[in-house]
């Protein structure tokens, strides 16, 4: 034994007993705690690589194709049709995002046929890319994840893909419905906790994607119109994995992911709910409500997150900013307060479900017109395509190259329900567009002047009760 040593043990021996005893279960408290955090420490997970479909250019769908599928399909009205072509022109769609295949067919019907033709185009091609460049077997997946809110076939997707790509008897497959817009974060989330139960690391491929032919509203509900002048085909696949040999070639690394479930309340619940329309027509309505209880959700759930993802500095400076308000009487100002994230995340993929949703955010979090610059470009581009969207808008950081090693970047995304889900990753190397980047060819347009489609009927004239509302309001 040292001197030093010998010197601090007698120092022990010399202290009281009523001292002594605490001060050794202190220490050997600590230790075990230690070890504990050690032993339960979860292994890391990456995000290996990830891949968006892109559609064949022959499915573009712009005003043009729209106005000629309502026209020839005589299930509108002209009232109807008028009240779509305002909807897409203040949608902050483009005029090259996707259609469904029934919508080019002729035949002016949604069939199962047309339902599984669109999901096995998109499903089966981003699989086959995402493997093809992770250099990953299909025999090598060990949990499956597929997500589809509308359409849920029998046999599952899941199983659809494991009988393309010929995997392994004991995959654990699932396949998630009515999950909504946050299915992809979800997905995510769920990958993570199941590769941590497992005994090996090994891979999870999670699928998102939506399916809109056999879930276009044939009516005249207003409600439910919008979802035709929304969305679009679009699909999304990402590789997660635990496996510690691959971090060099993974592109991130999951930091943390959050949950937030709004169901109990009935504005949640009731937001957007697929229903029957007066004539037994079946589509998805959006209440006027969608906009306000995405705000209230979205106040609730970072509220839960920011404690984990902001520095002590920007924390301490939210506290003392809400406790300035309150001492000066304005307790609906301190409400109204909410803390900079921009300090937490270099770069942030919002939710982009239509204009007014990210507006919304924008609004509540006080995000400058750059930070939600990619959400806008990717409802332009490719519309709303659900559970996908955050990996397009990842997508467009990569090919404006903007990820640099070390940056974190927030994935945000809010489903029918009403709820929201994050996920949050930290770049292990600076990041290019890959081959198979939906934005390769039209990166270099955005950020750019979003046009606005000219209407058709030039001479649209509004019905009685629609011109008088408007005489009423110039008065």
């Amino acid at each position: 034994m040292s001197p030093s040593m010998a010197a601090a043990v007698s120092s022990l021996r010399a202290l009281p007993l009523h001292i002594l005893v605490p001060l050794v279960a202190s220490a050997l408290a600590f230790i075990v705690a230690v070890f504990r955090r050690i032993l339960r420490r979860q292994r890391p997970v990456y995000l290996l690589n990830y891949s968006c479909h892109l559609p064949d250019a022959d499915r573009q769908c712009n005003l043009e194709v729209c106005e000629y599928f309502g026209l020839r399909s005589k299930r509108y009205t002209d009232e109807t049709a008028d009240f779509m072509r305002l909807i897409f022109r203040k949608s902050g769609l483009g005029q090259e995002t996707f259609a469904p295949p029934f919508i080019f067919s002729g035949k002016f019907e949604k069939t199962l046929a047309f339902a599984i033709q669109e999901a096995e185009e998109g499903l089966f091609t981003v699989v086959s890319q995402l493997l093809a460049k992770s250099d990953v077997s299909p025999r090598d997946v060990s949990v499956l994840i597929v997500a589809c809110s509308m359409f849920s076939p029998q046999p599952s997707l899941a199983t659809m893909i494991v009988r393309r790509f010929k995997m392994r008897d004991d995959v654990k497959a699932y396949s998630f419905a009515g999950m909504g817009c946050s299915a992809g974060t979800v997905g995510i989330d769920m990958a993570a906790r199941l590769l941590r139960v497992q005994r090996r690391p090994g891979y999870a491929l999670v699928v998102v994607t939506e399916n809109t032919s056999l879930n276009w509203y044939f009516g005249n509900n207003k409600h439910m119109l919008v979802t035709n002048c929304i969305f679009r085909v679009g699909s999304a696949a990402a590789l997660i994995t635990d496996v510690p040999a691959r971090r060099a070639d993974a592109k991130y690394e999951l930091l943390r992911t959050l949950r937030t479930h709004h169901g109990a309340d009935d504005a949640a619940y009731n937001a957007a709910v697929q229903m029957e329309d007066e004539d037994g027509g079946v589509g998805v309505a959006l209440t006027k409500d969608l906009v306000r209880v995405a705000g209230a959700g979205l106040r609730s759930h970072i509220a839960t997150l920011a404690p984990y993802v902001l520095p002590v500095s920007e924390l301490l400076r939210y506290v003392y900013r809400v406790a300035w308000a309150y001492s000066g009487g304005n307790p609906k100002a301190a409400a109204a307060l909410v803390p900079d994230f921009q300090r937490a995340f270099e770069h942030m993929c919002i939710h982009s479900g239509g204009k007014a949703v990210i507006d919304t955010v924008a609004k509540l979090l006080g995000f400058a017109p750059a930070v939600v610059e990619p959400a806008r470009a990717t409802l332009h581009r490719f519309g709303n395509t659900s559970s996908s969207l955050v990996f397009y808008e990842l997508a467009y950081f990569e090919a404006k190259r903007r990820v640099r090693a070390g940056d974190r970047l927030w994935m945000l995304a809010f489903g029918t329900g009403f709820k929201a889900c994050s996920v949050v990753w930290r770049a292990l190397r600076d990041s290019g567009p890959d081959a198979d980047n939906p934005w390769n060819g039209c990166a270099h347009r955005y950020p750019a002047a979003l046009p606005v489609p000219t209407p058709r009927r030039q001479n649209y004239q509004p019905q009685p009760e629609q011109q008088q509302q408007l005489e009423e309001q110039k008065k």
